[in-house]
């Protein structure tokens, strides 16, 4: 079937905050023309419910690199490729954003998708200038940079093609298995010292996740994302976020067990987290999918929240506070011991083989071509 084949509706203009966003007139990116990828769900898993149409715009970003003084994560600059994400997990922390934008953090997040087109020549240019300090970067934080979108616009792609030739190191985190088709960057930059990677699993549980979110690939594919990394040399760990008390809890000491088997060598854990929107919507899906157990998940919830939804200060809002939050802690650490896996991983990367690019003449882009 080719472009004649396929009606695509116009998508009409919204309200645009982001800097330098632009509508997808054309609608070019729209969910019929996706290529097939094995995300690890056989056909008829999605019991028949009909696919969520994403409508795809093209934002011209100001600046692409972003800096945070949080003691609560390990990096410092962080880069991503999109905003909103078509994984379309309930939990999502950056569901808030999305606001900024004038759209929903519900199903605006993750069927109305900004993709930076220019964020590999932003990168570049940042990296060139003098004044550039090179320290770590993690790539697709807020949203997932390895989202389906990524197939066709292969934005990540490019950025990982930059921190390559510049010798940058950075670290990649998804619940995608579509970073297996990078390998041939992150092999040798992995040799180098350059990258390091995490995958995502939630739960083993197929069933919870296709509802927890519903089109990132199935536990068992993160299963064999994580094996291929590592047998390409990539060092890869585990983070299990969000662990939500009495539906993925109880899955905690089984995902690290497997992802060690698949060749993890280090993990991580992040209790759920509900700023904002986000906590009416994960309490209408647990309703939905968790009628019986709802108010027990959220009395746990806010056990470890000082009596709310959610606590943002800062040493609180990843791991929680108080007694359940303390055996929490407490059985993650005692497994990871036994499994072998090093929890602490900061500053393995390798900053001296970066090389400044060319700085280029922004008056001038003729020269540039040059």
């Amino acid at each position: 079937m080719d472009d004649s084949d396929v009606e695509y509706p116009v998508v009409p203009p919204t309200p645009q905050k982001g800097r330098g966003a632009v509508t997808n007139l054309q609608g070019r990116y729209e969910l019929e023309r996706r290529e097939s990828v094995d995300d690890g769900w056989a056909p008829g898993d999605d019991e028949g419910g009909p696919a969520l149409r994403t409508e795809v715009f093209e934002e011209r970003a100001k600046s692409i690199l972003t800096r945070n003084k949080s003691p609560d994560v390990p990096f410092d600059v962080s880069l991503n490729p999109y905003r909103g994400c078509e994984h379309g997990c309930i939990y999502c922390f950056a569901r808030p954003t999305h606001s900024y934008l004038g759209l929903s953090p519900g199903l605006d997040f993750e069927s109305r998708i900004y993709a930076k087109i220019n964020a590999a020549e932003l990168l570049e240019r940042e990296l060139a200038k003098k004044s550039y300090v090179p320290e770590p970067i993690a790539l697709g934080v807020n949203t997932d940079a390895y989202q389906p979108i990524e197939r066709e616009l292969r934005i990540t792609r490019r950025v990982i093609e930059v921190l390559h030739q510049f010798g940058h190191p950075f670290a990649a985190i998804t619940k995608s298995s579509l970073i297996e088709r990078d390998l041939d960057l992150l092999a040798p930059m992995a040799a180098r010292g350059l990258v390091m990677a995490a995958v995502t699993v939630t739960t083993l549980d197929p069933v919870i996740a296709r509802t927890l979110e519903p089109r990132a690939a199935a536990p068992a594919r993160r299963l064999r994302t994580i094996r291929a990394l590592s047998e390409a040399g990539v060092p890869v760990g585990v983070s299990i976020a969000p662990v939500i008390p009495f539906v993925t809890e109880p899955d905690l000491e089984r995902v690290l067990e497997a992802c060690s088997e698949a060749g993890a060598t280090s993990a991580s854990y992040i209790v759920l987290r509900l700023p904002w929107e986000v906590a009416p919507l994960f309490q209408d899906w647990l309703a939905a999918h968790f009628p019986q157990r709802a108010e027990r998940v959220m009395a746990r919830v806010r056990d470890m929240r000082g009596g709310k939804d959610y606590d943002s200060s800062f040493e609180h809002r990843m791991k929680g506070e108080g007694a359940w939050a303390l055996l929490l802690k407490q059985r993650f650490d005692k497994a990871a011991r036994r499994l072998g896996l090093n929890i602490r991983q900061r500053g393995i990367l390798d900053i001296s083989q970066f090389r400044r690019p060319p700085e280029r003449d922004a008056s001038n882009p003729q020269l540039n071509l040059f």
